[in-house]
């Protein structure tokens, strides 16, 4: 079985959105200090590298990340390479046509360094037609589906009316397109807004 982790490495290095809370992580107890063990504290945002968007992030009253329902984030998905297209926009979509999952590389080479100045949003036209077409969720390698300016996250409410579930902030660069099985569980974080994945995919 040959499992390909799509999930980015989490560490200080890791860039988040800008004014986010940064990862960091701090010693509670430790064996190099003659602890029994050792014991980490950890800080981060809820949208720290790969994560699940809850509605509770985009919706007022909207359900948490703890009642994400499970059967969204594991079976069938397509990879679609479009790196360095300017949007997801209707075009774009309809290569998900017939998939139950579609995970969006649009992200150029080395773009993962860093937080990008620029990504390529899914527009609410695109969004649109995703839900025509029946997807389950929808995945990107950028840090969201709306554009790093939006407040009115328009593809997020899109989606979330017809449905789909949202992952944000894969590594794909290095998948080469196709269909596989993907495994993304978020984690049960009851009153949270976005849980982070540990996202896998298996070659079918």
């Amino acid at each position: 079985m040959r499992l390909i982790d799509i999930t980015p490495a989490v560490s200080p290095a890791l860039e988040g959105w800008p004014g986010d809370t940064r990862f960091a992580s701090q010693p509670r107890w430790s064996l190099a200090q003659g602890d029994s063990c050792t014991v980490a504290a950890v800080t981060l945002s809820s949208h720290t590298g790969a994560h699940a968007d809850a509605p509770l992030h985009y919706r007022a009253g909207g359900a948490d990340a703890a009642r994400l329902p499970l059967e969204r984030y594991a079976g069938p998905a397509r990879v679609i390479q479009c790196p360095g297209v300017e949007a997801i926009g209707p075009a774009e979509a309809r290569r998900a046509a017939g998939a139950e999952r579609a995970l969006f590389r649009v992200l150029p080479a080395g773009a993962a360094a860093g937080f990008p100045r620029a990504f390529a949003a899914l527009t609410p036209e695109g969004a649109r037609v995703l839900v025509d077409q029946g997807l389950q969720l929808f995945g990107t390698d950028a840090p969201s589906v709306d554009p790093v300016e939006s407040q009115a996250l328009l593809a997020h409410h899109a989606l979330d009316q017809g449905g789909i579930a949202i992952l944000e902030g894969l590594a794909l660069a290095e998948v080469p397109a196709g269909e596989y099985e993907l495994f993304a569980f978020p984690l049960k974080w009851q009153g949270v807004d976005a849980a982070p994945v540990r996202a896998v995919l298996r070659a079918r």
